[in-house]
């Protein structure tokens, strides 16, 4: 079963978030309620639940980590 909630982690104040992950794409980008920082998916990775959640995105979950998001490249 695919999990489509992940707790964000903003590496710039520690503050956790939890948020809702969109099933058909990966989100890029997503700013921390509590700092305000930007943040981007970390090399090698396609969307910021990947580098900052406690769970994969949809994509990743459903593919089981290969081909996310229909490309064969990650960012």
């Amino acid at each position: 079963m695919i999990k489509l909630a992940s707790i964000i982690t903003c590496p710039e104040c520690g503050n956790k978030s939890k948020e809702t992950m969109p099933t058909d794409a990966c989100q890029v980008y997503w700013k921390c309620p509590n700092c305000g920082k930007a943040l981007r998916p970390k090399k090698g990775d396609c969307c910021v639940y990947c580098s900052y959640g406690d769970v994969a995105c949809p994509p990743i979950q459903q593919d089981e980590g290969e081909d996310c998001c229909g490309t064969n490249s990650k960012l």
